[in-house]
């Protein structure tokens, strides 16, 4: 009868996703089968509501960036003019009767916003923030071998509600989970390292466990530790009498010798499998991913990680994708982590909300630090519908969500509970500050709590009282005060939570220089949505200011990135990056050159356009700029293979040169010199007539499970292959097969084509389409197409995992 029973779970898990049957499976992922509207339906949340007409979908799924940007769309500037409103989703699913012993709740891990959630026309819950997961026990409510419906409201309608662009609706995983009535409580683990040596560690697991019975229950806990090669670590085993209807919070130890320590280089990872048993039977299990590493932040040593000391060359980044707006694929996640270490960056604040889950596993796997942060705002608004509406209500379940999901992660080095905090100058403001703080020590006393202060005018000693009700002091564009406030100041710890990309060489001067600087986060790491024209040139005729002084439409997104919209990366973050390690130490650019009609113009958060390009058009005979970047003592430049100049690259020089030369088409090199050898050598060519499509998959084989995704980059090619840098075709995009296109774009925040569809333009010469797989195993081709070229073809795989 068991293995009966066991072949008929098997099949059911089977066919969840595409009979939306429940199995008795602990975690089921429920993104399959929605049906959506973006319409107000008062009515929809009723099980008899007929949605046929509706459109189906599978999650995660963001409605804004499926819109056109309009000038008009309530959003603005701030939400980069995508449009809003208010949807609906409903799922339909059966759950079988030998589950009603079971206890089954619906786990969400983020609606933005405003979101009301009903299981079988009953209204079971609500959650303002946009950002927290949460979770409703439906068991009450089902009906058991009938047809359940599970109904989501996401009210974006009131706008603004967000400096940034935020996304509309599901835009985060859905999971089921199945328990018996003993069980491990939802984010009931937490595991935390002590008395840390090169021989041993002690992991301490505290397990919140659950009897929902009318009966006391004698349970055993077994916690097993496994490394990353699915050795054993350690385990132990603990016996309890949980009283009915009662939770306890059990404590346990195991030594673990000759730990492997996570790090930014090496970030090893543990697992802990944490089972309940009555007896024989297992009757709740579950496995948390930890690291095993020591934080210490000292005046004398800045940041330590285990035992090492660590300048952060940080950026900050918002939590959309690109392209795909809000949707948090778990490879999109993934895409996102790997661009920043492939930056340089060894930390990233995640400004300025909790991220997905997906982010902060991606983070632990490949090795990036994380600043969690919890909110923009508090009592006072930014935007009229902003958090400061919910603050009093549900800063404490908010920031309990955010520790609680996210404690075990070994990226995250540090909590913040606020950015540029409009009542900063008000006493009140330092009230909030000591309560946060306090609240997060009582669950997790491992991190230390900062927040981000600026002020550009006179009065910066009057946050002295509010920095000291946090650990570290988080400055955003301040970090020239640094000096002359550790001499009134000593004690204090001091992080640059945001920075202008132009003063990366002050920053880096400033943290290596001083040990009470822990480093420097720029604003921002990547580009991003809304915000719409922060970090733009301009040129004669454009409109001038700021982003924040006028509206700026088609501007729809922020250029202040290291690396663009399509993750190609500016020479400001090959300079970064030299700055602060040794992976890259030459580097060669060109500055773009002023047109005729006058000069470029920068805002605040821009740097002078530079390419990697010697394609310069129009400007023959005339001068421009070269700059090189190198970590070597002097570089000399050479063009046509004629030798130019050399120039000194020292510290003095800020490790650059700029070489004024007249453009002529052809070869231009950079060459380092050392002890008067040439060492290392870099070249940009002069590109011919566009005549090719070239495309480049990051990946060709995917998993068929209709979220995976790959990312093809398209340029503009001549005949040697070299992308055409002023190119800006014209792209028609045709997928099939096993496959659909998730987004398409370019990095001109300027461009108003959709990036959803199957055309789009290159811009730069560049463009890049983003594919996912279906659930069904098989061949995917892409064709991408524009006129006078010839067609370019491309084919991955999908498989079943």
């Amino acid at each position: 009868m068991k293995s009966v029973l066991t072949l008929f779970f098997l099949s059911l898990t089977m066919m969840v996703n595409a009979q939306n049957v429940v199995t008795a499976s602990r975690k089921q992922l429920f993104d399959y089968d929605w049906k959506f509207s973006l319409d107000d339906e008062p009515t929809a949340s009723q099980p008899s509501f007929n949605d046929a007409q509706w459109r189906k979908l599978n999650l995660p799924h963001d409605w804004s960036i499926e819109g056109q940007t309009k000038a008009y769309n309530p959003s603005g500037n701030d939400g980069g003019y995508f449009p809003t409103g208010t949807g609906w989703y409903r799922k339909n699913f059966r759950v079988p009767a030998m589950l009603k012993a079971k206890k089954i709740s619906v786990y969400f891990e983020g609606v933005y916003m405003n979101s009301e959630v009903f299981i079988n026309g009953k209204s079971i819950g609500v959650r303002p923030y946009g950002y927290s997961a949460f979770a409703y026990d439906i068991t009450p409510y089902l009906n058991y071998n009938g047809d359940n419906v599970l109904v989501v409201k996401a009210d974006n309608s009131k706008q603004k509600n967000s400096r940034w662009y935020s996304g509309s609706g599901i835009y985060r995983h859905v999971w089921l989970t199945v328990t018996d009535a003993v069980h491990i409580g939802n984010w009931g683990i937490s595991i935390k390292t002590n008395n840390i040596t090169k021989n041993n560690a002690t992991v301490e697991i505290k397990t919140i466990l659950k009897n929902e019975t009318l009966f006391p229950k004698k349970v055993s806990l077994f916690t097993a530790l496994t490394d990353k090669n699915k050795g054993e670590a350690g385990n132990t085993n603990t016996t309890i009498t949980l009283p009915a209807n009662e939770t306890r919070e059990v404590v346990q130890n195991v030594v673990v010798k000759n730990p492997l320590f996570w790090s930014c280089e090496e970030p090893w990872l543990y697992n802990a499998r944490v089972t309940i048993k009555q007896g024989v039977k297992t009757v709740d299990e579950t496995t948390t991913a930890f690291g095993i590493r020591s934080l210490v932040f000292s005046t004398q040593n800045g940041f330590q990680l285990n035992g090492k000391k660590i300048i952060l060359n940080g950026g900050c980044a918002h939590h959309d994708n690109g392209i795909l707006g809000a949707a948090a694929y778990d490879r999109a996640e993934e895409k996102k982590v790997e661009l920043l270490k492939a930056a340089g960056f060894n930390a990233v604040r995640t400004s300025h909300n909790p991220p997905s889950e997906a982010f902060l596993n991606a983070c632990d796997r490949l090795g990036l630090l994380v600043i969690d942060e919890a909110f923009d705002g508090w009592r006072q608004n930014k935007t009229p519908y902003d958090y400061a509406m919910y603050f009093d209500k549900w800063w404490q379940r908010d920031v309990e969500t955010m520790v609680l999901r996210d404690r075990n992660h070994p990226s995250i080095f540090m909590w913040s509970i606020g950015n540029e905090i409009i009542e900063r100058k008000k006493p009140e403001a330092i009230a909030t500050a000591t309560m946060m703080a306090k609240f997060i020590k009582t669950l997790d006393t491992t991190r230390p709590i900062t927040s981000a202060m600026t002020t550009w005018d006179s009065e910066w000693e009057m946050f002295d009282p509010l920095f000291a009700a946090h650990d570290i002091a988080g400055y955003n564009y301040q970090l020239y005060r640094a000096p002359a406030d550790h001499q009134r100041v000593p004690s204090r710890i001091i992080v640059q939570t945001e920075s202008y990309p132009k003063d990366a060489f002050a920053n880096w001067k400033l943290s290596h220089e001083n040990s009470y600087i822990v480093g420097d986060f720029v604003w921002t790491a990547i580009d991003y949505l809304g915000e719409s024209g922060i970090g733009r040139h301009f040129y004669p005729g454009d409109p001038a200011g700021e982003h924040y002084e006028k509206p700026l439409f088609p501007w729809h997104g922020a250029y202040c990135g290291d690396i663009d919209l399509t993750g190609w990366r500016k020479p400001i973050s090959h300079y970064r990056e030299l700055l602060y390690s040794n992976k890259e130490e030459l580097y060669l650019a060109v500055k773009e050159p002023n047109p005729e009609s006058g000069p470029i113009r920068l805002t605040l958060w821009a740097v002078w356009p530079t390419w990697e390009s010697w394609t310069w058009p129009g400007f023959e005979g005339k001068d421009v700029q070269v700059e090189v970047y190198s970590k070597y003592p002097a570089v000399r430049l050479y063009l046509n293979d004629k030798l130019l100049g050399e120039q000194p690259t020292t510290q003095a020089q800020e490790f650059k040169a700029t070489f004024t030369i007249p453009y002529t088409p052809g070869v231009i090199k950079a060459v380092a010199v050392k002890d008067g050898k040439e060492v290392e050598t870099r070249i940009l060519k002069t590109a011919g007539k566009a005549v090719g499509i070239k495309l480049t998959a990051d990946r060709k084989m995917l998993s068929a499970n209709a979220q995976d995704l790959s990312y093809i980059t398209v340029e503009i090619v001549d005949g040697n292959g070299l992308t055409v840098p002023d190119a800006n075709n014209q792209l028609s995009f045709q997928v099939t097969g096993e496959g659909t296109i998730a987004g398409v774009g370019n990095a001109n925040l300027q461009d108003t084509d959709p990036y959803v569809g199957s055309q789009h333009k290159v811009w730069k010469g560049r463009a890049v389409v983003i594919l996912k797989s279906t659930q069904k195993p098989g061949k995917l081709e892409l064709q991408v197409s524009a006129p006078g070229l010839e067609t370019a073809s491309l084919i991955m795989n999908t498989i079943s995992r």
